[in-house]
C-alpha cells in the first residue's frame, strides 16, 4: 500500500513558497515514511547592503538493529542572490529530506514521530 499527501502553500503577501510531500509504503514487511520539504522566501535588497551567510548542510543517519529501525535526514540552507528588472532580490531556500525505515509492525503500531 503506498499513499501520498502533497501540499503547495504561496503567500504573495509574505512572498513565501511552502511545497512539502509525505509518502508513506508499506511493501514486504517494510514500512516507509519519505518526507519532503521546500521553503522559499524572497526579498527585495535596498541599498548596498547584502546579509551575509554561508550555505549549511546537514545530514543524519541512524540505525538501529536490536529495533529494526532506520532514519536518514538531510536539511540544506542557503540563499541565492538575482537582478530582475534593476532591482536586487534575495532567496532564502530551506530543503529536507527525511526517511525513516521501521519493520511493518512497528510502524502501523508505533508512534508516528517525524
Amino acid at each position: 500500500m503506498r499513499n501520498l499527501v502533497f501540499k503547495n502553500l504561496t503567500s504573495q503577501a509574505k512572498k513565501r513558497k511552502i511545497i512539502s510531500s509525505l509518502e508513506t509504503t508499506d511493501r514486504e514487511g517494510l514500512h516507509s515514511v519519505i518526507r519532503r520539504h521546500f521553503i522559499g522566501v524572497v526579498k527585495e535588497i535596498k541599498g548596498d547592503n547584502f546579509p551575509q551567510g554561508s550555505p549549511s548542510v546537514y545530514i543524519l543517519k541512524e540505525h538501529n538493529n536490536k529495533e529494526q529501525r532506520g532514519r536518514f535526514l538531510c536539511r540544506v540552507k542557503g540563499r541565492i542572490y538575482l537582478n530582475a528588472n534593476g532591482r536586487r532580490f534575495i532567496v532564502f531556500f530551506m530543503h529536507s529530506l527525511k526517511i525513516t525505515l521501521c519493520a511493518a509492525s512497528q510502524g502501523l503500531s508505533g508512534s508516528r514521530d517525524g
